[in-house]
């Protein structure tokens, strides 16, 4: 191929979920099979570029200062969700098991990676559990050591001895799951997340 679809190649590769092949079939859609959907896209993207931010109080996607969720009056504020990852909020979202707010980090510790306390959306956090109309918070992040260990930080330094109500999302297996196929860290999440029947 030519060097400028190699690089096109390269560029593709390095967004997430995108291997070698999806990255091609991509580039040859754009390129050859559509090229006239290419301004489209650019126009958009840049648009995207210029106008999409972060939301100032809870990291969401926004393109005004306050994301969608945050000015709709409906939700319970009473409630923030925290996440890693705008995805996550996403998939909350869209499961409509939620009507509260929600708090993105953009990230967890992770000290391998050079990732700090510093490094995550966490001063904004302080500031709405400081105005005092938070009565839980809940922890939605991933059940990793980075995840509990960001979890843990969060509950002693953020959280500290204020009256808030700390809860934890719940993990084990998928619905329609089977206890011999999940493996060790699943299982043991579901016996450790079990509550009473019936409840």
């Amino acid at each position: 191929m030519t060097p400028s679809f190699n690089d096109l190649l390269k560029q593709l590769k390095k967004l997430p979920g995108l291997g070698y092949r999806s990255a091609e079939r991509i580039a040859l859609h754009l390129l050859v099979e559509k090229p006239d959907s290419l301004p489209a896209l650019q126009d958009s993207l840049v648009h995207a570029a210029a106008r999409v931010k972060r939301c100032r109080q809870c990291g969401n996607l926004a393109e005004e200062e306050f994301c969608a969720i945050c000015l709709d009056e409906r939700r319970d504020r009473s409630r923030i969700c925290l996440v890693e990852y705008v995805p996550d909020l996403v998939a909350i979202e869209n499961s409509g098991a939620y009507r509260g707010l929600y708090h993105v980090l953009h990230g967890k510790l992770s000290p391998m990676r050079g990732v700090g306390a510093d490094d995550l959306n966490l001063k904004s956090l302080q500031i709405r559990l400081d105005e005092g109309n938070c009565k839980e918070l809940i922890l939605a992040l991933s059940n990793d050591i980075e995840g509990e260990a960001t979890c843990h930080y969060i509950a002693e330094t953020i959280i500290g001895d204020r009256p808030i109500n700390v809860s934890r999302i719940g993990f084990g297996l998928p619905s329609g799951g089977g206890v011999v196929y999940a493996n060790q860290v699943t299982l043991k999440s579901a016996l450790d997340g079990r509550r009473a029947f019936g409840s």
